[in-house]
C-alpha cells in the first residue's frame, strides 16, 4: 500500500481524520463478527434488506456504480449497452446506475460517451431502461449526469496514453471554470463566462427531464473525479474572481445551481443524489470538511443520497489505494450529515460489504470492478452470507435453479 510523499510538515491532511488515519479505521480491521457468522447455517443480513432513497425503495443494499464503457455512437446507446446493462439488471444488485451521460456534446469525455442532449439519446436510454426493468422489475435503474469540463475531448482509455483530441481531428472545444489544463497532454480549456455557467447548469435540468421521460428511477449528479462540477468546487482548479470563485460558498454556487436545476426538473417520484470526491488527496485542495458542507447543502435542497468516492482532480495525487480505502470518507459523511450514503472503493467480498453495513460505515455498498469480473456477484454474495430466503435476492426466476444453496 502506497503512502503519500512530499507533503510539507504541518500541511493540511487530505484524510478523513488525520494523515491517512483510515489505515487504523474500524472498517479496515478484521471483521468482528465474521467467524461467528460464518458458522451459522442461515443469517439475517443487512446487505439483503431494502432501503429507501427518498421516493424510491431499492430491494437490497448492493449497487452497481456508474462505470464508463466508451461504446456509444453520437451519444446513443448501442447493442453493447443492452448486453452489458441487461446482465447487470440480473446480477442480484438492487440498484444499477447507468454510466455518465454527457448533458451536452461538448461535455463528453470521449467521442464514445453516452449522452442525453437529444431526442435520439433519450430514445436510446428509454430502450435500455425498459429492457432492464423487463429483465428484473425489482432492480432500480438510475443514470448519472455529467459534464467533463477540462477533461473533455480525449482518447478512449484503451487507445494508449490518454491525450487530447483536437477539433481538426474530430474533437471539440473544451471549457472549464479556469484556464488550467489537467496535464500537458490535455487541451488548455477556455474559461466559462458568467452566463455560460448558468446556461450549463440549466442544461443539467433539461437532461434530467429526458431521464425521467426515459423511465429512470433516479438520477445521480456527477460532482466527482475531476469533472466540471468538481473543478468548480476545488480551489486547485477554480481560480475565478467572480461569484463562482474564491470562498467556498462561491465555489459551491455552480453545484447548487445544478442541484436546483435537476431537482426542479423532475417529479417527486424520482430519487436525486450526488456523487462526490471527498478529497483531492493533496494539500490545499478539496477536503472532507468541504465535502460535509456540500452534502449538508444538498440535503437542504432536497436531494436523497450521496455516493462518496475520492480523487480524480489532480494528476498523480498520492492515493493510498487498498481494500476499502475510501470507506472512512463515506463513514464520516454519513455520520455528520445523516444523508443515506454509498461507499465505494475496492469492496469485493460479501463479508466485507456486510461488515461495513453492520458497523454503520455506509447504507449502500457500490460493487463496481468486482461486478464486471462476476456479473452474478449478488447471487454469490447471498450464498456466501447464508441468506435465509431467496426472495430477498433479486434473481430472475429463470435462473433460480442455478443457485448453489
Amino acid at each position: 500500500m502506497k503512502r503519500a510523499s512530499g507533503a510539507a510538515a504541518g500541511s493540511q491532511s487530505p484524510g478523513p481524520g488525520g494523515a491517512f488515519s483510515f489505515l487504523l479505521h474500524e472498517e479496515c480491521r478484521p471483521f468482528r463478527f465474521l467467524e461467528k457468522a460464518r458458522t451459522e447455517r442461515f443469517m439475517d443480513t443487512m446487505l439483503f434488506t431494502p432501503i429507501e432513497l427518498g421516493p424510491v425503495t431499492i430491494p437490497n443494499r448492493i449497487a452497481v456504480p456508474p462505470m464508463c464503457m466508451y461504446s456509444a455512437k453520437s451519444g446513443v446507446a448501442q447493442l453493447f449497452h443492452k448486453m452489458h446493462y441487461g446482465h447487470l439488471a440480473a446480477s442480484g444488485a438492487g440498484l444499477v446506475c447507468i454510466e455518465a451521460m454527457a448533458v451536452t456534446p461538448e461535455g463528453r469525455i470521449t467521442e464514445s460517451d453516452l449522452g442525453l442532449w437529444s431526442d435520439e439519446c433519450e430514445a436510446g436510454l428509454k430502450e435500455l431502461v425498459d429492457l432492464m426493468h423487463e429483465i428484473e422489475p425489482a432492480c432500480r435503474v438510475m443514470v448519472q449526469l455529467n459534464h467533463a469540463g477540462r477533461k473533455a475531448s480525449v482518447t478512449k482509455p484503451w487507445d494508449g496514453e490518454t491525450r487530447a483530441v483536437e477539433p481538426m481531428d474530430g474533437g471539440w472545444p473544451v471549457r472549464a471554470p479556469s484556464a488550467i489544463p489537467f496535464n500537458e497532454r490535455y487541451t488548455k480549456p477556455r474559461v466559462l463566462s458568467f452566463d455560460d455557467c448558468a446556461r450549463v447548469a440549466n442544461v443539467f435540468g433539461e437532461a434530467a427531464k429526458r431521464a425521467e421521460r426515459a423511465g429512470v428511477d433516479g438520477i445521480e449528479i456527477h460532482m466527482a473525479h475531476g469533472y466540471l462540477i468538481h473543478q468548480f468546487l476545488s480551489p486547485l482548479t477554480n481560480t475565478r474572481i467572480d461569484e463562482y470563485g474564491g470562498a467556498l460558498e462561491n465555489r459551491m454556487r455552480f453545484a447548487r445551481e445544478v442541484m436546483n436545476a435537476v431537482k426542479s426538473s423532475v417529479s417527486n417520484k424520482v430519487a436525486v443524489g450526488l456523487r462526490v470526491s471527498a478529497t483531492d488527496w493533496v494539500p490545499d485542495g478539496w477536503t472532507i470538511e468541504d465535502t460535509v458542507k456540500l452534502v449538508k447543502v444538498a440535503k437542504t435542497q432536497g436531494l436523497h443520497f450521496v455516493d462518496v468516492s475520492t480523487g480524480g482532480n489532480i494528476e498523480n495525487a498520492p492515493i493510498p489505494v487498498g481494500p476499502g480505502y475510501q470507506v472512512p470518507f463515506a463513514s464520516r459523511v454519513k455520520a455528520e450529515t445523516g444523508m443515506p450514503t454509498f461507499a465505494v472503493g475496492l469492496i469485493r467480498d460479501a463479508w466485507q460489504a456486510e461488515t461495513l453495513l453492520r458497523e454503520g460505515a455506509a447504507d449502500v455498498i457500490d460493487i463496481g470492478r468486482a461486478m464486471l469480473d462476476d456479473p452474478h456477484w449478488g447471487w454469490h454474495a447471498a450464498s456466501a452470507l447464508h441468506v435465509k430466503k431467496v426472495p430477498e435476492l433479486v434473481v430472475p426466476p429463470q435462473y433460480l435453479r442455478g443457485l448453489t444453496y
